[in-house]
């Protein structure tokens, strides 16, 4: 008996059309990349006016830990709304006491209340000596200054390059509303990038 066999249909291989891009799709995409950028250069600009600021260092008086035209960022955010206090061996940024159309960084040595004196270099606070590593010897000095208390919301600073600073052996406290920055981070020469201490 002779069956009688029926090929199958080829399976059929059916194509999705890809989607046409409309206009108004083209243009969603656009506005929607728009968005996202503009976005990103708020945040930056949010960043940089209220956080952190970038300076450029002047001067030798913070070598050999800040060196001249050495790029920086300062941290505006901390001090500006309270949110950390100004402690000893923090490096400020402050609008400098004698031209206040200029800024100084230096060191945080004296808070308000403590008593700061210089023997032959040898800085002490509250009669106790500060070890300060960050003073190299041929960077020191060997002055001395006679005991001094800080007043209150005053601090007293010194600049890391002892024989060659302008700071308050010279003009005095500076004054907590003249303290608008913490230096955070060296990020030029690329060498030297990292935070600062």
């Amino acid at each position: 008996m002779q069956e009688n066999l029926t090929p199958e249909p080829a399976p059929q291989v059916v194509f999705e059309a890809e989607p046409r891009r409309t206009f108004l799709g083209v243009l969603w995409n656009a506005l929607s990349w728009v968005r996202d950028l503009a976005f990103s250069v708020l945040i930056a600009v949010v960043s940089i006016i209220f956080v952190y600021q970038p300076v450029k260092v002047e001067g030798t008086s913070m070598t050999p830990g800040l060196a001249d035209q050495e790029r920086i960022f300062i941290n505006k955010f901390t001090y500006r709304f309270g949110l950390g206090s100004i402690t000893r061996g923090d490096t400020v940024v402050f609008l400098a006491p004698v031209d206040r159309d200029k800024s100084y960084i230096k060191r945080v040595i004296g808070l308000p209340g403590d008593q700061v004196r210089i023997e032959h270099g040898q800085v002490y606070v509250n009669d106790r000596p500060l070890m300060e590593d960050y003073v190299e010897e041929d960077y020191r000095d060997y002055s001395s200054m006679e005991e001094r208390v800080v007043p209150a919301d005053q601090y007293f600073v010194l600049g890391d390059h002892r024989n060659s600073s302008s700071d308050s052996r010279a003009w005095g406290w500076v004054p907590r509303t003249s303290i608008y920055g913490k230096a955070v981070f060296a990020y030029w020469p690329l060498d030297k990038m990292g935070r600062l201490r």
